[in-house]
């Protein structure tokens, strides 16, 4: 495969794949309802031009250094195996947890990528399942701002409450992948996008 990372292990320690789907299973016993499709964004200034940032585009697995101790407990990455940069290519996602596949849906140089999640094995199958994801980089000023989605499938309830603990589970870890990417392009790191050709990025949102 072309796109090989790994990061290193952090203090804490992951909880097993096994351990966690006996957890989540009992709060879908307890708290379990029917599926509800979430979406959660979010943003940040990157002080670079869209093209620096779209090269500097990097998945969980692939940021480098240690994620937030509590994240990492949970989902604790361990690389990635597959090129991102054209549709149709999968990823494989490797976690101590488990695996989950990308497959890469669109492309637009050097504004938007997005995927679709084929497969997840990660024992949080209970409480929830990721459907896709995208990646949208707009033209400000000088600089760019980055909008990291998450879209997923969750089953817990009453919404209103675990609604709050799972956006900040996913700010938690999109602003890890974001602050990431940020010193990546800070410091020419780059490894993850080909820049080749394509549209101009816009500064107003689709």
């Amino acid at each position: 495969m072309a796109n090989i990372a790994a990061v290193e292990a952090p203090d804490s320690t992951p909880v097993s794949a096994a351990a966690m789907r006996i957890l989540c299973k009992l709060a879908r016993f307890l708290f379990g309802g029917g599926a509800i499709h979430e979406s959660i964004a979010t943003r940040m200034h990157i002080d670079a031009a869209p093209e620096s940032v779209w090269s500097g585009i990097a998945f969980y697995e692939e940021v480098p250094g240690k994620p937030p101790a509590l994240l990492a407990s949970i989902l604790f990455p361990l690389g990635t195996e597959g090129e991102k940069s054209e549709v149709g290519a999968r990823i494989l996602c490797r976690y101590r947890q488990g695996n989950l596949v990308k497959e890469i849906t669109a492309v637009e140089i050097p504004c938007i990528i997005r995927f679709d999640v084929m497969e997840q094995h990660l024992g949080i199958e209970s409480c929830a399942i990721a459907r896709s994801g995208s990646y949208r980089i707009l033209c400000r000023g000088a600089g760019s701002e980055v909008v990291l989605t998450t879209n997923y499938r969750a089953f817990l309830h009453p919404r209103w409450v675990w609604r709050l603990v799972e956006k900040l589970a996913l700010h938690q870890l999109h602003g890890h992948i974001l602050n990431g990417m940020s010193t990546m392009v800070a410091v020419g790191d780059r490894p993850a996008m080909r820049v080749t050709t394509g549209r101009v990025c816009r500064g107003e949102e689709a």
